[in-house]
Order: structure tokens, then C-alpha cells, then sequence
């Protein structure tokens, strides 16, 4: 494998291109389930006819396990709103209208989100009384069966030369309720330091989906205590500040 030509690094991942390859080499902190988990979890979004990379191989690197995709040729989303602030609303629309297409996917073998939730809500540095709360709220909130990508943000949309798009990065996808995606999506924003961003994206989404924001709403102390448990600590405040928020205007 080519090592010279380094796409992303984080402290527990790196990811190369190797020709028309891309190769996710993950350090030996990550489990052996883990990695095969997220690998299974692409293969089975590859079986809807979402634009997503092909899963090419599964295999050890140099003593770490690594994901070997297709490498999409193109400009993330992301990078895109910052060159042309002009054409933000054009590409909050794009992103919206991705997410929908997504959302509406049935995949019947992926892991549930709520029992998902439920095991992060139990390892939050919560105290037993907010456990328990974000616990019952979570049970009473409706079980849909909907694709939820689980990291939708405007990263994980590159868009090629042609102008089609691929969302990549499928580690964290389940079935579940549609909203609870959305509301992740909003707190990415936030966290992004995109507040802005992030609430014209929330009405954006109500509006084309005819769904009310105070239901997306309701899913947003859940999904910020079910990001507490791995957050890094310069996120802690902030979604602490979230988990504290009973109700909404």
C-alpha cells in the first residue's frame, strides 16, 4: 500500500489513497468488531441504490486492520460552502434533499438506534436521576425503521466532477426514527461552530419534510447524551448544556 499519499489523520485513524483505492487504516485501539461492524454496515447501505463507495476489501495492514473502498474523485460539500458562500441556500438544498433520499431507505439488518442510544445513554457521565430521564424519553419517542446515516453532515458529501453525489462514512448508520438523524445533524452544526448554519438547515428540513421542529427537537437532549460518552472534553459543555434542556419554544 502506497503510505505517502495521506488523505485524513486522526489520533486512532488514518486514511490514504492508493490509486483508484481508498484504504482506512485504523490503530490498534479500535476493536477487530468494530471495524468489521462498520464494514458490514457499508456493505449492506451498498445494497440500496444510494451513491456510497464499493467495499472493496477487509484486511490487515501492517499489523491494523483496515477498510479498503473505491476512492470518489470530488469536492466535499463542506468545502464547497466555503468557496462559494454565494450558493450556501443552493447547497443547504442539495444537503437536505441527500438527507431525505437517505432517510427514506429501508435497510432491515442494520443495528436498531434506539437500543443503540440506550447503551450510550448508560455510558454517559450522566448522574442515575438524568439517566433515568433521557432513558424513559427516549422508550416513549415512536420506533420508525428509517436509514439513519448517523454522521450526516456536509463532509461526508462529496460531490464529483459531474456533479453526482456520494455520502461516505456509513461507521455509525442504524434504522430508526428519521428525526433523530436530523437532530444529530443539528448539533454537528453546532459543533462545527455553525449555529447560523445550523438553524436554517433545521427549518429547512421541517419545511420539506412537513415535519414540526419542536419534534426534531425533542430528539435533541437524547441524541447529545448518546454523543456524551465518547465526546471529547471540548465538547462536553456544550452538550451538557443540551441534555439539560427539558423543554423547547
Amino acid at each position: 500500500m502506497n503510505r505517502t499519499n495521506l488523505v485524513f489523520e486522526r489520533a486512532d485513524k488514518k486514511i490514504y489513497r492508493d490509486g483508484d483505492k481508498l484504504v482506512k487504516v485504523f490503530d490498534t485501539s479500535f476493536s477487530k468488531a468494530n471495524i468489521l461492524n462498520e464494514a458490514l454496515n457499508h456493505a449492506r447501505v451498498e445494497e440500496t441504490d444510494l451513491n456510497v463507495p464499493k467495499l472493496q476489501a477487509v484486511q490487515v495492514v501492517d499489523g491494523n486492520w483496515a477498510i479498503i473502498l473505491d476512492y470518489i474523485e470530488g469536492t466535499t460539500l463542506q468545502e464547497l460552502m466555503d468557496k462559494n458562500p454565494a450558493k450556501e441556500d443552493e447547497y443547504l438544498n442539495l444537503f437536505v434533499d441527500l438527507q431525505r433520499t437517505v432517510l427514506s431507505k429501508k435497510v432491515p439488518m442494520l443495528n436498531k438506534l434506539k437500543d443503540k442510544m440506550q447503551v450510550k445513554i448508560s455510558a454517559a457521565d450522566l448522574d442515575a436521576t438524568a439517566r433515568y430521564d433521557l432513558h424513559t424519553r427516549l422508550d416513549s419517542m415512536p420506533k420508525h425503521v428509517n436509514l439513519c446515516h448517523g454522521d450526516f453532515n456536509p463532509t461526508n458529501v462529496i460531490i464529483t466532477k459531474d456533479g453526482t453525489p456520494y455520502i461516505i462514512d456509513w461507521a455509525h448508520a442504524t434504522q430508526g426514527n428519521s428525526s433523530a438523524d436530523v437532530a444529530r445533524s443539528y448539533l454537528l452544526f453546532y459543533l462545527a461552530g455553525k449555529k447560523e448554519l445550523g438553524d436554517k438547515y433545521l427549518k429547512l428540513y421541517c419545511k420539506k419534510s412537513d415535519t414540526a421542529i419542536q419534534y426534531v427537537q425533542r430528539w435533541i437532549p437524547i441524541v447529545a447524551a448518546s454523543r456524551l460518552c465518547k465526546a471529547p472534553d471540548s465538547e462536553k459543555e456544550f452538550l451538557h448544556g443540551w441534555i439539560n434542556v427539558v423543554d423547547y419554544e
